[in-house]
């Protein structure tokens, strides 16, 4: 018996699948059953609904009258907003309200109106003393509330007013009430909450009120019953050391700090160890070395006895510890604390046990799970640590550490030393080449969020690898490290085959720096290839955007030609001309970045005119991106160079304007045509330079004619005081590149017009054409269109001497330059004149029709 088909196991209709067909309708019907009971009533809805005439002021004291509770809470929610439109009606009317909800208000209520009171002091709608006289005493009155997330919310706004308020405000409203808030007959939440006060105070008073008014509070707490307020107050005495001074410090904080370090409860100690970290930079040398270096002597020897709570702590402060305490270790001491750290970072390896992860009991995982957090913050610290045994003596100190960190089982802690691997190699200079099997090692991580942390910095990595940590060396190649193109290209792979495409992005990202790295022939080979596969068949656009730019980049320093032109083949045979609409489109992302990457002739001469070709794309999108693009290709041109390439763009502008058939693409083609027009062509110095010598460089019988021609004109080699002011879009621009432009400008302009446009332009060119043979018109209107000749008064002007004689033979021959001038002047007069002419017609509408008004009105009044 063969098995049924999957149809035929799909179309079961047993008895055993008919029942668990109506268990799943009964499930769904018990889901829906909480929904329906939960929708309002008529009455409900009634009461819910308010006037809509009633104004934001009025509509919000309605709702906090006679309101919901969700109703409420929307109208503290939108108090800023209020405060902003309307602050004094809003103080007047509302605010009182809000007062009154407040005292009932449940949680949701209380955390909004803390949120919204703290938005109006960001924002500063009202002045800092109208905000003291009504909103400070709303906040006091709720800082011991019942549950402790609306009290810390509270508490949160309090201190963050604290800032801004003047100090006799201060003293008033908190300083003098906090002295009965503190005593030990109130609750442990008030005495937890005027200890992150006292905290904040210091900094608003001198030195003399603090020793006077808030230390004998902050000493009081401090000798608390409770080992909360204790822990409290320890962790506010950096705040209040920073705000008295080094003197107090050592003479109030130092031993408060000591006897807390010794208090029976873990928090306390572990409070005091933080605290003293932080303040190393306060004490001298004498304190840390007499009074500071025995407390970490100590908290080091209890940590792995009977005090294991602070080891986390210590283990993360560690680098900290040896910044402050640099220069107070005796050898031994050195070596003792060399050694402790090394302990820590194997802490937990050592133990083996064969048994399932469910057989293990709670408390060992427990421990398990510090230990690995204590590793992890080793490896955080392990580049102070090269600092603290100096970089020269890593391979004997310290190397055998960084290879257990490397390879720790735990992926957390060979995150973190990823992070770490480019400040270690920066601290190892010279001596990076002993890191390069951990490189290695954490590319072919098995966890991609290894990788993820180790790519961030890989080009500077490689770079210090490359080079021997010595920037001067220019050409080294990582010739003694074989195992690095492996491992990268392995790297990617990996990353390809899972669903994380962003640390996919990345890396291709970061392998744009390769070439600076290895030889263009192992790029070509090893890593060209996999770009163009990426691009063809990867299906996420970031991945193929970051794979095609970083190919450009490859083809940037690629220097052989052969390779270099089957690259550029592949590109525009496979993609540009790709038989799928998306490889055309990912065509235009790497025209884009051969714009970006190479230089004009470079993309000119290679992807114009396939980039061009796209406009007669069967797919809209693919027109549209190269509509898009249009404005950046067009900037790769430079004139006259590429007068046939513009030629070629303003044609493909052209049909799509008339064949253009889908509306989103025509509007697009509109706006690009009108970005085209206003951009200003770039000119090409040299080319200008050639062409110039080549017309110097005429016949003499051209250069004769030329000469006749000058004697009956004004000459064209003026004397330098003479100055001659040209039209045009730039003053050294040649006649000829301006034409040029003009003509371009003037081919786009037509293209938005009907055919009456171009006839009545055809019969300015016949009238043209029909005065340049006319030959009649002087020599001297052609002149003045061209330039503006100020003549000095002691010169004889040419220009009146042949006005005053009779014209001779030269004079009354013209060339056909003269003929081109003649009738570009009789075209722009001719357009004078028409413009004149509509002008006088429109005037003549206008009073037209008033005239028709007022005899129509006429009319009416008589009727």
């Amino acid at each position: 018996m063969h098995p049924p088909p999957p149809a035929a196991a799909a179309m079961d209709f047993g008895q055993n699948s008919l029942f668990g067909y109506m268990e799943d309708l009964q499930e769904l019907t018990i889901i829906e059953r909480p929904v329906r009971r939960s929708l309002k009533t008529p009455e409900e809805i009634e009461r819910l609904t308010v006037d809509e005439d009633l104004s934001d002021i009025e509509r919000a004291v309605y709702l906090l009258s006679a309101g919901q509770d969700v109703q409420g809470t929307s109208v503290i929610a939108n108090l800023p907003f209020l405060m902003r439109q309307n602050p004094a009606e809003t103080l007047r009317r509302v605010l009182p309200k809000v007062r009154e909800v407040l005292h009932v208000a449940g949680v949701e209520m209380q955390l909004t109106a803390a949120v919204s009171f703290l938005t109006i002091l960001q924002e500063e709608s009202v002045s800092v003393h109208t905000y003291a006289h009504s909103f400070l005493q709303v906040i006091l009155l709720h800082l011991e509330h019942r549950d402790t997330g609306v009290s810390n919310a509270w508490l949160e706004t309090l201190l963050s007013v604290i800032e801004v308020l003047p100090k006799e405000t201060l003293r008033h409203e908190i300083l003098n009430p906090l002295v009965s808030k503190a005593q030990l007959s109130q609750t442990v939440q008030s005495r937890l909450v005027s200890c992150k006060i006292l905290g904040k105070l210091t900094n608003k008073f001198d030195a003399h009120t603090i020793k006077r008014e808030i230390l004998p509070l902050v000493k009081s707490l401090c000798q608390d019953v409770e080992y909360e307020v204790r822990s409290c107050m320890c962790r506010q005495l950096e705040n209040i050391a920073q705000g008295i001074g080094t003197e107090l410090t050592k003479s109030v904080v130092l031993p408060e700090l000591i006897e807390l370090s010794r208090d029976e409860g873990s928090s306390v100690r572990l409070a005091a160890f933080e605290t003293l970290v932080n303040l190393l930079d306060v004490f001298d040398t004498d304190d840390r070395s007499q009074t500071i270096l025995p407390l970490v002597k100590s908290f080091c020897e209890k940590s792995f006895k009977a005090d294991e709570s602070i080891l986390i702590s210590l283990s993360f402060h560690l680098g900290k510890l040896c910044h402050g305490l640099y220069g107070i270790f005796t050898p031994d001491q050195h070596l003792r604390f060399l050694e402790f750290y090394k302990k820590l970072c194997t802490l937990g390896l050592q133990q083996e046990n064969g048994h399932n992860e469910n057989q293990i009991p709670p408390q060992i995982l427990e421990q398990e799970k510090k230990y690995i957090s204590v590793r992890k913050n080793c490896a955080y610290n392990f580049p102070a640590m090269i600092v603290f045994v100096d970089p020269k003596n890593f391979h004997l100190e310290l190397y055998s550490t960084f290879f257990c960190l490397c390879h720790d089982p735990e992926v957390p802690v060979r995150y973190t030393i990823a992070i770490c691997f480019y400040e270690v190699s920066k601290l190892l200079n010279s001596g990076v080449y002993l890191i390069h099997k951990e490189l290695i090692t954490l590319l072919q991580d098995e966890s991609l969020e290894v990788l993820d942390a180790l790519i961030d910095h890989l080009p500077e990595i490689l770079e210090l690898m490359s080079t021997g940590g010595e920037s001067s060396v220019q050409e080294n190649k990582l010739s003694s490290l074989p195992d690095l193109i492996p491992a990268l290209t392995a790297a990617e792979q990996r990353a390809a085959a899972s669903l994380k495409w962003r640390t996919h992005e990345k890396l291709l990202q970061k392998y744009a720096c390769l070439p600076h790295i290895i030889s263009s022939d192992q790029i070509y080979y090893r890593f060209l290839q996999r770009m163009f596969t990426i691009m063809m068949t990867n299906n996420v656009l970031p991945v193929q955007k970051a794979a095609s730019r970083t190919l450009c980049i490859f083809l940037r320093y690629n220097r052989k030609q052969e390779q270099r032109h089957e690259v550029i083949q592949k590109l525009i045979e496979q993609l540009g001309q790709g038989k799928s609409y998306w490889n055309r489109l990912r065509f235009l992302d790497t025209c884009e970045f051969i714009i970006e990457i190479f230089s004009k002739s470079f993309f000119c001469k290679y992807f114009f005119l396939p980039a061009i070709e796209l406009t007669h794309d069967p797919v809209a999108n693919v027109r549209m991106k190269l509509c898009y693009l249009l404005p950046k290709v067009k900037s790769t041109l430079k004139i006259p160079a590429d007068k046939h390439l513009l030629q070629q763009l303003e044609m493909c502008v052209r049909k799509l304007l008339c064949q253009e058939k889908d509306k989103d693409v025509l509007a697009i083609v509109k706006r690009t045509v009108l970005e085209l027009d206003r951009m200003e062509m770039s000119m090409d110095a040299e080319q200008l330079e050639k062409e110039k010598q080549q017309n110097d460089g005429r016949p003499v019988s051209d250069k004769t004619f030329e000469k006749k021609r000058r004697d009956t004109k004004t000459p064209t080699t003026l004397p330098k005081s003479i100055p001659i002011s040209v039209p045009g879009p730039s003053g050294t621009s040649t006649p000829s590149t301006s034409k040029e432009i003009k003509k371009s400008k003037l081919i786009r302009s037509q293209s938005f017009n009907n055919q009456a446009f171009h006839a009545k332009y055809g019969n300015l060119d016949k009238c043209a054409s029909k005065s340049s043979t006319a030959g009649y018109t002087s020599s001297v209107s052609g002149l003045g269109k061209t330039s503006v000749i100020s003549l000095p008064e002691n010169r004889e002007n040419p220009i009146l001497k042949s006005l005053n004689h009779p014209l001779d033979e030269g004079s009354k021959t013209k060339t056909t330059e003269d003929n081109v001038i003649d009738g570009q002047n009789l075209k722009q007069w001719l357009g004078f004149f028409f413009l004149s002419f509509f002008l006088s017609f429109l005037s003549f509408l206008f009073f037209f029709f008033f005239l028709f008004f007022f005899l129509v009105n006429e009319w009416k009044r008589d009727t």
